[in-house]
């Protein structure tokens, strides 16, 4: 109870909720409304716990009776609520100050050509089938075909509890080894895709962007398109020149509100580089060893000659590979957690 706070998130909530009751509190709607979601999300997680801690009092309850009738009833509901506690056990992990914030994915073919451009759309196919299978809702924002087959790049919106949290662990390459289907003559190639992750915190942006340094441009969004992505000839690109980064966003239904996504998202990517030069910053001074941001694939996908799919920063591994590319990732996920963790923890022992 005590680590997974609940009492503090219960404050938390009633504070949040006093708060909205003032006059004013509407006077800034985006963030009155993220403050209506985040009231949302710590009541649901309080009365979570509390029906789980009402169930375990039950059970426990029943216990005493000493009731030969009810063990089979017993053992049933013990093993229901351990496995809801081990989840929430894992939730703790999520301790980062953006965890609980929805996330954009990004995702971009790299060395590989035609190959690379597939891995990305099976990646992409990957992601949003976790998403599904964990509750969440994917919406595609930008999408670029490739020529032959595949996609270029793409991005998406995962919206839900913890979406950044459990994704950051997927920022990074991603190598897959399998026998080509675009090789006539079957030969074994290797491609290299880069995924993207940040926080999708809008309205918590503090950061000031000046018109003088953006190139904003209009263009039909072509190619067949992706799933969710309304057609429209209202798409937006921003390119921000001090820092080169580029946003598109093509799936609104209006010029317009592709603009202010966009921007959205662009405030987003400069707060995560400056969040990541900050902490880059911090371990400088601490001597850690940083490697290159994506220099290093943290995880491979080995299709041929055997089957395994291996990450290299936990080294948790599995040769059940179809199912990981059918989205699940949780294991990698969670490993990834206990690892940064772990990691933390021996960081600040030392």
């Amino acid at each position: 109870m005590q680590r997974l706070e609940i009492d503090g998130k219960a404050r938390r909530a009633e504070e949040l909720e006093q708060a909205s009751a003032s006059n004013d509190f509407w006077s800034n709607p985006d963030a009155a409304q993220k403050t209506m979601q985040e009231i949302s999300r710590l009541k649901a997680q309080v009365e979570h716990w509390r029906a789980v801690a009402q169930r375990i009092d039950d059970a426990l309850e029943l216990a005493t009776l000493n009731d030969p009738s009810l063990t089979e009833e017993l053992e049933t509901e013990t093993k229901e609520l351990t496995t809801i506690l081990e989840k929430m056990s894992l939730e703790t992990l999520l301790s980062g100050q953006y965890d609980s914030e929805d996330a954009i994915l990004a995702i971009h073919a790299g060395a590989g050509g035609v190959d690379s451009q597939d891995w990305a759309r099976m990646l992409e196919r990957m992601f949003i089938r976790w998403a599904e299978q964990n509750g969440y809702k994917a919406e595609v924002l930008e999408r670029s075909d490739g020529e032959e087959a595949g996609i270029k790049s793409v991005m998406m919106n995962i919206r839900g509890a913890n979406a950044f949290g459990w994704l950051q662990s997927e920022a990074g390459v991603h190598r897959l080894v399998r026998l080509s289907p675009f090789d006539s003559a079957n030969r074994r190639h290797t491609s290299f895709v880069k995924v993207e992750v940040w926080p999708d915190i809008q309205g918590q942006i503090d950061i000031e962007i000046n018109d003088k340094d953006l190139r904003i441009d209009t263009y039909n969004a072509g190619g067949a398109g992706g799933q969710n992505v309304q057609k429209n000839d209202n798409a937006v690109r921003i390119t921000h020149l001090p820092t080169g980064v580029v946003v598109q966003c093509q799936n609104e239904r209006s010029q317009l509100q592709n603009k202010e996504r966009a921007m959205q998202v662009l405030k987003a990517r400069l707060f995560e580089l400056k969040r990541k030069a900050q902490e880059a910053d911090l371990a400088a001074l601490k001597g850690e060893n940083i490697s290159a941001e994506w220099g290093n694939q943290i995880r491979s996908y080995v299709l041929h000659p055997y089957q395994m799919v291996k990450d290299h920063r936990t080294d948790y591994e599995t040769g059940n590979t179809n199912a990981v590319l059918d989205g699940r990732l949780n294991e990698f996920m969670e490993a990834y957690l206990r690892t940064k963790i772990n990691g933390a923890s021996l960081s600040q022992a030392s």
